[in-house]
């Protein structure tokens, strides 16, 4: 069971769209629309039917896309649109959809809002780090009234593929490395885009990347996943399968070869698990040009046969390739694929349109568009959730926090002011909008604003780290490397880093990875920071000044030396658009940072893949005599999954099962106290974490099963409860190849991160 310490937020909205699910949308609202869907459909041309499963570019991309699709969609050739956001050229091509094609179908507008509109909030990685389901719901839910407000009416998010390799770049995307973490983020991000049901306020989600894209070999982004099934169903499938169960409208197919077959034309994944297992009635999308890649796989001959291996696998719409538009018509005419087959794909498309309400309002009413996007509520909130989201790592000699009294601050580090860096990937007004946002506020200006005009504070920023290769966003953003410095320049931002440090109470070091760095197609062979960053950070040190290291970035980096030697690390991510805000606000004491980390953090890139929940092998890890897997470095976590420092101290006593015998089918409940022994009031993360001791299968040697973060106050006593029963011991048997419980005996952990040691012992009899 998943709970939240019930955050209060500027919204009181929370309570109309906290329990969506499919089975809560109204079902005289589905039927009419299906109904509506179904009239028109008897009335659609086969070429018109087609259209319908063509997504199409709205703007030309040369290399890729050559022209507009305004002739085409006049001839109703067009379902969708995507890569746009201009509020003027998406109303101009609605109109040519509504008035110019035969049926008058409208155009449905997607794009990656993956962590906000305008308001840009944390990546999601952070907001997973919060532990808490309402800073994902509430985040989208405001990212979906602007994305709606100003066209967009289907978000190619949430993604929530687990990812056990920090190498791979797009970890910053999603949850972390946990299916019940994951699944908890994942339904919260459906409710919060599309409320409790699909209406004319909200925004269809297109869960992503279906499925096991984050298991790339190597952690190289593209790259092909050979996943045995029962770890697809017992790891990487579940967090997809909750959003399914949450409502989710649309799923979109991955990139790459699951198994040696792609997942854009996979039958057993988008037909017999998705369809059939699971029940979904709704739309799957490919990813960008994944379609006409089937060829480049090396699985479909030519562009017909993979328009016939994508469509007959239940793909529904193409993204971006014109495969189907110039394949489907001579496929159906010589009778290779059905007209009804193509009928069972046109209609869930046509069924969103009429839920979305886009037959009765087409166009975005441009005078309101401004006034919804600068919303001066959107800022706050995201100050409220980044600051919810940063993590303690280290806090030696209590660094942290700081005194509002200091006078003399260094900030250093390449990232320290970088004004687009602090907001992470995928800021969409920031990549393909007309500039017209409000500024990002650095971890330099959190400062400026937290400590005022009497306090000096000298910036010594250095050079930016620079890319060997550009990535996804370098080519979205014209970005070139910058030349790395010379060594008579390192050895210059040494020397005035280590004065200004010499020269300060206290520094504050903003190092990490720019936002290029840890996104789609920006996967790395190591995990070091950048550049010349930590030999700024050895040299600022080395003065005996306290330093409080600063991180920004969307995966977990090489801070091995930091960890020994510097007192205070904080975890910011890309925190977003009132970012440094935040950081200052934890840095300070104004917040007293209470969040975990989704993944456990490697000591070094030869570590990954690394995840907590892992077998029991032969030689464990609890035995007496262990060290380590590698003889040159520990194989356990720097941190482990699940581990946050707080301003204030808690005990975990009293753990107790309502049962300590129980049927197969039955339940128990899990119930622990927890004090807070420090000071001052602070948030708390209950853990609850099982593990199977024998069986048919081998289990993981720890999974959690239950959360809670909850605010305490100074020596009080708080009792948190946790359901224990079919949901949560229950798993996919390789041998049986079906869902049980077993008879065994479990262990029950609770604590504040994956190394919990309060126990129970729980017996499960036939």
């Amino acid at each position: 069971m998943n709970r939240c310490s019930g955050f209060v937020l500027l919204f009181g909205t929370l309570a109309i769209f906290a329990a969506a699910s499919a089975s809560a949308q109204d079902p005289l609202f589905r039927n009419e629309a299906k109904l509506k869907a179904e009239a028109l459909l008897k009335q659609m041309t086969l070429d018109e039917k087609i259209g319908q499963l063509n997504e199409s570019s709205g703007m030309v991309m040369p290399g890729f896309v050559d022209e507009k699709p305004d002739d085409l969609i006049a001839k109703g050739g067009v379902g969708s649109i995507l890569w746009q956001i201009d509020v003027k050229e998406i109303n101009r091509l609605q109109h040519i959809a509504v008035e110019k094609s035969r049926l008058h179908i409208p155009i449905i507008f997607g794009f990656d809002v993956i962590h906000g509109y305008r308001t840009v909030f944390p990546v999601p990685l952070a907001m997973a780090s919060s532990w808490d389901p309402s800073v994902e719901e509430q985040a989208q839910h405001l990212a979906g009234e602007d994305a709606r407000a100003a066209g967009i009416q289907w978000t190619f998010t949430p993604m929530v593929d687990i990812a056990r390799d920090a190498r791979w770049g797009r970890i910053v995307e999603g949850a972390g490395e946990d299916p019940y973490l994951g699944s908890a983020m994942a339904r919260a991000q459906v409710r919060g885009f599309q409320g409790t049901r699909l209406g004319p306020d909200s925004v269809l989600v297109c869960v992503k990347h279906f499925a096991g894209y984050g298991a790339a070999e190597g952690g190289r982004d593209y790259d092909s996943s050979y996943i045995p099934e029962e770890l697809l169903q017992n790891v990487y499938l579940v967090p997809f399968h909750a959003a399914q169960q949450a409502g989710a409208g649309s799923f979109m197919s991955a990139y790459m070869d699951l198994n040696d077959v792609p997942a854009s034309g996979n039958p057993w994944l988008l037909t017999d698990v998705l369809r059939k297992q699971w029940n979904f009635q709704g739309i799957v999308l490919s990813d960008a040009f994944a379609v006409r890649d089937l060829v480049t796989h090396g699985y479909a001959r030519d562009p017909e046969d993979a328009a016939y291996k994508a469509i007959t696998a239940g793909l529904n719409m193409d993204m971006a390739s014109l495969t189907y538009s110039r394949n489907l018509f001579k496929l159906v005419k010589e009778g290779k694929v059905r007209e009804s087959h193509l009928d069972e794909m046109v209609l869930p498309i046509l069924e969103a349109k009429y839920d979305l309400g886009l037959f009765d309002h087409p166009y975005v009413d441009e005078s309101r568009v401004d006034a919804v996007l600068s919303r001066g509520e959107g800022l706050s909130l995201e100050r409220k959730i980044a600051a919810r989201s940063i993590v303690l790592l280290r806090n030696e000699a209590h660094t942290l926090p700081l005194s509002k009294g200091i006078k003399k601050v260094a900030v250093i580090g390449p990232l320290a002011d970088a004004l687009h860096d602090i907001e992470g990937g995928w800021a969409v007004e920031s990549l393909f909008g007309p500039g017209s946002k409000s500024h990002p506020v650095t971890v330099l200006a959190g400062i400026k604003t937290k400590l005022g005009p009497d306090a000096q504070i000298t910036l010594v920023d250095g050079p930016r780290p620079s890319k060997t290769y550009a990535g996804l966003l370098d080519m979205f953003t014209g970005s070139k490397p910058a030349p790395p410095p010379t060594p008579e320049e390192i050895q210059s931002w040494i020397a005035k880093a280590k004065s200004a440090a010499a020269d300060a109470e206290v520094v504050v070091a903003v190092m990490g990875e720019l936002a290029s760095m840890s996104s789609e197609s920006a996967s790395r062979a190591t995990l070091d920071l950048p550049g010349i960053q930590e030999q700024m950070l050895e040299a600022v040190a080395s003065t005996g000044k306290p330093v409080v290291l600063v991180i920004e970035n969307g995966r977990p980096l090489d801070i091995r030396w930091a960890a020994e030697h510097v007192p205070a690390i904080v975890e910011a991510w890309y925190p977003g658009t009132e970012g440094g805000d935040a950081v200052a606000d934890v840095l300070f004491g104004d917040v007293n940072p209470g969040a975990k980390l989704p993944l456990s953090w490697p000591r070094t890139a030869g570590s990954e893949p690394l995840y907590y929940n892992h077998n029991r092998t032969h030689s464990p890890e609890d035995a007496p005599n262990f060290t380590s897997r590698y003889w040159d470095v520990s194989s356990k976590p720097l941190y482990p999954f699940g581990y946050g420092l707080s301003y204030t101290s808690f005990k975990f006593t009293n753990l107790r099962l309502s049962k300590t015998s129980m049927l197969a089918d039955g339940a128990t409940e899990v119930s622990v106290d927890v004090t807070n022994t420090g000071s001052i009031a602070g948030d708390a993360v209950a853990q609850i974490y099982i593990h199977q001791r024998y069986g048919s299968a081998s289990r993981p040697v720890r999974q959690l099963k239950g959360f809670e973060r909850i605010s305490i106050e100074p020596g009080e006593t708080k009792t948190l409860r946790f359901p224990l029963g079919k949901d949560e011991l229950q798993y996919w048997n390789p041998q049986t190849r079906e869902w049980i419980v077993e008879p065994s005996e479990f262990d029950v952990w609770a604590g504040e991160d994956s190394t919990a040691t309060l126990h129970a012992q729980l017996t499960v009899v036939p």
